[in-house]
């Protein structure tokens, strides 16, 4: 029981099925592979976090033919507001510091917002709708990967019921823990942060007006972005002993939390649905491939959520990877081999561990009380926000639209 295909991608998650889509566009044939039941991660209890997407990546989705579906549930983001501060509680009123940052889409005079927020399950019903009309892409789900064997000529991945997946190339798509980059030997850089994201969603009384805030706290960024029919997503980061009290708390004193945080500019603000919390850590690839096997998204950087720019990475990589593969095949080059996927991994390992350290920065700068610090971190948001070209570069930054474009991110005329 063996099929072969052109590559293998081991996940099936948001970076795993668009990996899909965009190198069947380049001609590929492609297999995915999920442990996960597809009816259950469609499902909205499944994973009820959110997705910053810039107006780069946006272009990924148009090109792939997938914004349309898309748009009616992603709202734009056309300015955000960065401040600092403390939260209210029974000790203390709250403040927040005088200084503050504030982007305004409109300075990149472009016509078009920063980005869109979107809810993870609208995304994943988009991929998986898209992947069932693509006669080039075969869904392996709920299929657990046994093994995976890699020859000089092909890869193999066995299945726990003895089907083999033969492929040229194999796509690691699995996550922040991932097992084939563990099988690969390829070492990374990980640490742990002392802290917990918690993920929930609010209505309000007030319009949003497509305004996203991140209000620097003690424990760690809170961000309040703006979601469609009025409500909003918090990304609450929290040190994490006082996350699990958090999450343990009942609905009327979790609301009052958000609140003491969240203020009242919004008017009255109404958690609904429910709430989830993970683990926040740090981890970087020392190496993008290895002999017919690279990696993307998570299994190559899994980074801090303070400026959400996690899946944005991963769809660079997937842009990237299909531009290279592509060549690669057209001039009639192995795609499994080094010589070509060192041109994935050199064109993508400095620029997301750039940033991936740059948000380890932040998030070390600006996740505490040390009075210096607050006196520097204020001076310095209130230096950039005074700068017009400092906005700009930050704003094209936030975009994923700065440095070698691939072709399926490359500006539109």
């Amino acid at each position: 029981m063996s099929q072969s295909f052109d590559i293998a991608i081991v996940g099936g998650g948001l970076s795993g099925g668009l990996a899909a889509l965009a190198l069947a566009s380049k001609g590929f044939r492609c297999a995915v592979i999920d442990a996960g039941d597809p009816a259950k991660m469609r499902d909205a209890a499944f994973d009820g976090r959110t997705t910053a997407i810039s107006y780069a990546s946006a272009r990924v989705f148009r090109r792939l033919g997938l914004w349309d579906q898309i748009a009616p549930h992603a709202e734009p983001i056309r300015d955000i507001l960065v401040t600092d501060g403390r939260a209210k509680s029974r000790f203390d009123q709250g403040t927040v510091s005088s200084f503050h940052l504030h982007f305004d889409s409109r300075e990149l005079g472009d016509d078009q917002p920063l980005g869109w927020i979107v809810e993870n399950r609208v995304l994943r019903n988009v991929l998986f709708d898209a992947i069932a009309t693509k006669s080039d892409i075969a869904l392996f789900a709920p299929a657990k990967r046994n093994a995976a064997k890699f020859q000089s000529g092909s890869a193999v991945v066995t299945l726990e019921d003895e089907r083999e997946i033969r492929a040229t190339l194999v796509v690691a798509a699995d996550g922040r823990m991932s097992s084939l980059r563990a099988e690969a030997n390829i070492k990374t850089n990980h640490w742990r942060y002392a802290q917990t994201g918690i993920v929930a969603t609010v209505a309000h009384e007030r319009p949003h007006e497509g305004v996203a805030q991140e209000f620097f706290l003690p424990g760690g960024p809170f961000a309040i972005l703006p979601m469609t029919e009025n409500r909003s997503s918090l990304v609450w980061t929290e040190k994490s002993d006082a996350a699990l009290a958090y999450m343990a708390l009942d609905e009327n004193k979790f609301r009052i939390e958000i609140e003491n945080r969240f203020g009242d500019y919004l008017g009255a603000v109404t958690p609904t649905g429910p709430r989830w919390s993970y683990p926040l850590a740090f981890t970087l690839a020392q190496s993008y491939v290895a002999p017919r096997l690279a990696l993307i998204g998570d299994a190559a950087h899994a980074i801090h959520p303070i400026a959400g720019q996690g899946f944005n990475l991963g769809v660079k990589d997937i842009a990237a990877l299909a531009d290279v593969l592509g060549d690669g095949r057209d001039v009639g080059l192995d795609i499994g081999a080094l010589t070509v996927l060192q041109n994935y991994q050199q064109w993508r390992r400095f620029d997301s561990a750039a940033l991936a350290l740059g948000t380890d920065l932040l998030n070390r700068l600006f996740s505490n009380d040390i009075a210096p610090l607050r006196i520097a971190r204020d001076i310095g948001m209130g230096a950039v926000n005074a700068v017009t070209p400092l906005r700009k570069f930050f704003m094209r930054q936030a975009g994923a639209d700065v440095g070698a474009l691939p072709s399926l991110m490359a500006r539109e005329n």
